[in-house]
């Protein structure tokens, strides 16, 4: 993807944010994810230096937040039970204490948050949610060999069988088979 691509997709996500939160500003504040559905409420509570470049992010982003926006949607009067996106402007020495108290304020009013954490962007941040681990390019890596280890070995134990290419086996043949074991072995 280039850059154009990338920016016309912010662009059209800040065009999506406005349709749902009109005048919602690029300066520092606070910003509101609150939903609706069946009795529960559920509330999300972040900071940004720029609301709306921050709210636009969430739309194409990967964080749980994100994926939540996605498979829910924005509010609208087909999508009752979509976000509904509020903010309040604070200066950016603000930010962290304010984001506090939100997420503070909402807890108390009985909304079950989807915040990970209880706020701020400095030292003393506390998890206040299960973190899993963050799923990365290697831990990938890692499974697809499992999955080949696993596809190779039951080839193996059904059809196949291995060994050296001669009667007398050489020294490289023999740590080839004793690799080709380990990686079978998961070694």
């Amino acid at each position: 993807m280039d850059m154009k691509q990338i920016k016309a997709i912010e662009a059209a996500n800040k065009a999506r944010i406005l349709r749902v939160c009109s005048g919602c500003p690029d300066r520092s504040g606070i910003y509101f994810l609150l939903r609706e559905e069946d009795g529960f409420k559920y509330a999300y509570i972040g900071q940004a230096k720029r609301l709306l470049t921050r709210l636009a992010g969430h739309l194409s982003g990967y964080q749980h937040i994100d994926l939540s926006l996605r498979k829910h949607g924005l509010y609208d009067d087909n999508n009752p039970t979509g976000w509904k996106v509020h903010y309040l402007e604070y200066p950016e020495g603000m930010l962290d204490e304010m984001e506090r108290e939100y997420i503070r304020k909402y807890a108390a009013a009985g909304y079950q948050l989807r915040n990970k954490t209880d706020g701020g962007q400095g030292k003393g941040k506390s998890g206040i949610a299960e973190n899993k681990p963050s799923r990365g390019y290697y831990d990938g890596v890692e499974q697809g060999k499992k999955n080949t280890r696993r596809f190779i070995c039951e080839l193996f134990s059904k059809h196949l069988e291995y060994k050296p290419k001669s009667d007398k086996p050489t020294k490289h043949q023999l740590r080839a088979m004793e690799k080709f074991a380990a990686f079978l072995r998961g070694e």
